[in-house]
């Protein structure tokens, strides 16, 4: 939608400053703030059913995951073939038991025959690894594109009330430190589990009592793993928090608006030792990540790797004892699979612990994929076309709103709010500060619900049309314009993708932005920069307007429009939205009162009531806080004329 909606003015705390152009905060705020959300997110949040909702998302790619498993099992089977071909090659074919020299053709059959096995095992990795990129990528990217699906359908309260870079964090950090596991998990369970069991069952057959040596202290490893891995999850949450906090001091700080900002006023320093504290912190916590565990796998690998010292000791004790006879191609053949359980077991064990780690950051992903939009179509949602009421008609019904996060003591940003708009009627909403104008605006495309009364929109309740289809009727032009860092042909093309060059030109011979467009050296081709910032404001309003033209909605919502601008900015740009107003249905939400003389019905909003309605020219006779208010600006004017220089 056509929007340009950045920090909306006024309106009762309706300021849409998210993350981005926020800049540096004072030390004490950062520190209060930052430590609390921490201890809130010390430990990951407690997700139902987690390792079947994991599951699920494998689901759209079972018939790939099956050929994975078979490779899995095929190659762990053909892996622990060769080790008992060793024993053969040396019982049977380099020292015969039956007696006499080495039996050539024998060895060559077994020599080859262990050959195949080890290229037939390399073709069937091969293959496993390249099924597991495919499946594992593929989900991954899946949960991506869900989770950014999900965050675009929550409502705009959610979004004021948190930080871009942490919902950035989530996106990209949370998702991306779990797609190893995706990718690896699946093949590392089973085919180190299949390798542990098959070599186990080798072992048994070449010597049991060998077997009971080498496994004995399996168990307790398991238990001491599982110990290992509870803190390590604990630290995965504390580590993925940080890092959130990290991207979203970078995203404030290196925006546009953020390095303006600190430059502004010299704050340079504090914004790097924000993000060195931060960063040392990330460090720390990157650290205990990496090292917890090490203990234990140091363990184990000196376990098993002491285990065929061991092997050799009863072995030899065994042969001395004269009561079993042990060949030298069972000692080679029980070793060799003996030392291909260490790598599997260790790999076994590393994976249940990366899945206890990551169960931490599947809970914060999961976390934001159970969040609940608001703002959600009910069932049989009908469309604005199909509305009782006349296209272009708003009205307001005894209307209340209160913030989700404001106390119930607290004085509601509006309260009982009735008023109509009559297609092509402009109607203007003035009154102080902080008086809940902008709220009227955007419960209008019901960017927010309203938690009394009704708001209807062609004569339905906005609750019973379908959203997308209110928004389609809606042009919102706000003071801040967001563009972005793209050409302004892209820009232009936002509102209404398939247009034409002329369609583009035409918009912007209205919004009388066109010759300024022709003047630069690129024309429709120029890269605006970040947020437009390379336009200046005037400019950038003026495309927003022509932005709006080109998707040419029966209403349109100003917000402020001007008030960012100087008075010559100021007087070209209300020219474009008288343009941009002709035949439409306007509400406008003004700070200066020169903007809204024209208007229809003008209303005069404070502490969230409308206290007085009429034309400029009654509300001036009234002499109530509208003329109030025109006083205090014309004296405004008066004294700046005053101070000019003759």
């Amino acid at each position: 939608m056509a929007m340009g909606m950045g920090h909306g003015g006024g309106g009762g705390g309706m300021g849409m400053g998210m993350a981005t152009g926020m800049g540096p905060r004072p030390a004490g705020f950062r520190g209060v703030d930052q430590d609390a959300q921490r201890r809130a997110n010390a430990s990951a949040p407690k997700i139902a059913h987690l390792g079947r909702r994991v599951a699920e998302l494998f689901r759209p790619y079972r018939a790939r995951l099956a050929l994975t498993i078979v490779a899995v099992l095929l190659g762990a089977a053909v892996a622990v073939i060769p080790p008992l071909i060793v024993q053969r090659i040396f019982d049977d074919a380099l020292f015969p038991t039956s007696g006499g020299g080495p039996r050539i053709p024998l060895l060559v059959e077994l020599v080859s025959i262990t050959v195949a096995l080890f290229l037939l095992s390399a073709a069937l990795n091969f293959w496993q690894t390249w099924l597991t990129a495919t499946v594992g990528n593929a989900v991954t990217g899946d949960l991506r594109v869900r989770m950014f699906d999900h965050l675009q359908a929550m409502e705009l309260a959610f979004f004021t009330r948190t930080k871009t870079g942490v919902i950035q964090s989530r996106l990209q950090n949370d998702v991306g430190a779990v797609s190893s596991v995706l990718t690896n998990t699946v093949t590392s369970v089973l085919g180190n589990t299949v390798t542990v069991v098959a070599s186990i069952v080798a072992m048994v057959l070449i010597d049991p009592r060998l077997t009971v040596i080498a496994v004995v202290l399996m168990p307790v490893l398991a238990v001491v793993q599982r110990r290992v891995g509870q803190v390590r999850a604990r630290i995965a949450g504390q580590t993925q928090e940080s890092l959130s906090e990290l991207t979203a001091i970078t995203q404030e700080s290196l925006s546009v608006s953020g390095i303006l900002l600190s430059k502004s006023f010299n704050r340079q320093g504090d914004e790097l030792g924000r993000f060195r504290e931060e960063n040392a912190n990330q460090v720390r916590l990157q650290v205990r990540q990496a090292m917890s565990g090490q203990g234990f796998f140091s363990l184990v690998g000196v376990i098993m790797a002491s285990v065929p010292a061991v092997i050799y000791l009863v072995a030899g004790l065994l042969i001395g004892g004269g009561a079993d006879t042990i060949t030298a191609g069972t000692i080679v053949a029980f070793a060799t699979v003996q030392a291909r359980l260490l790598q599997p077991l260790m790999g076994l064990m590393r994976v249940t612990l990366d899945l206890q780690t990551s169960g931490a950051v599947f809970a914060r992903i999961f976390e934001y994929l159970d969040l609940t939009p608001a703002i959600r179509d009910r069932p049989g949602a009908i469309g604005v076309a199909e509305a009782p009421g006349p296209r272009g008609e708003v009205r307001f019904e005894g209307v209340s709103f209160r913030y989700p996060d404001s106390s119930s003591e607290a004085r509601p940003t509006l309260d009982d709010v009735s008023f109509t708009v009559e297609p092509g009627q402009h109607v203007a909403f003035v009154g102080p500060s902080g008086a809940g104008k902008t709220t009227i605006l955007y419960l209008t495309p019901r960017l927010y619900e309203a938690t009394g009364g009704t708001v209807r929109f062609a004569g339905a309740d906005v609750r019973d049309l379908r959203h997308a289809a209110i928004i389609d009727d809606i042009g919102i032009v706000s003071q801040e314009t967001y563009l972005f860092h793209a050409t302004i042909r892209d820009n232009l093309r936002y509102a209404k993708p398939e247009a034409t060059d002329a369609e583009l030109e035409a918009a912007c011979r209205a919004a009388n932005i066109h010759h300024v467009i022709e003047g630069f050296e690129h024309g429709y081709d120029t890269v605006v920069g970040e947020r437009g910032y390379r336009l200046s404001g005037g400019e950038k309003q003026r495309i927003a307007i022509a932005r709006v033209l080109l998707k040419d909605p029966p209403v349109l919502l100003l917000d402020e429009a001007t008030s960012a601008l100087d008075t010559v900015s100021e007087r070209i740009v209300q020219e474009a939205l008288d343009t941009a107003a002709r035949g439409r249905t306007t509400i406008t939400v003004a700070h200066r009162l020169s903007t809204v003389i024209a208007s229809d019905v003008i209303h005069v909003v404070e502490r969230g009531r409308i206290v007085e309605s009429g034309t400029h020219e009654s509300l001036l006779a009234a002499g109530g806080l509208y003329a109030a208010l025109a006083a205090q600006q014309l004296a405004a004017v008066t004294d700046l004329d005053a101070d000019r220089p003759v």
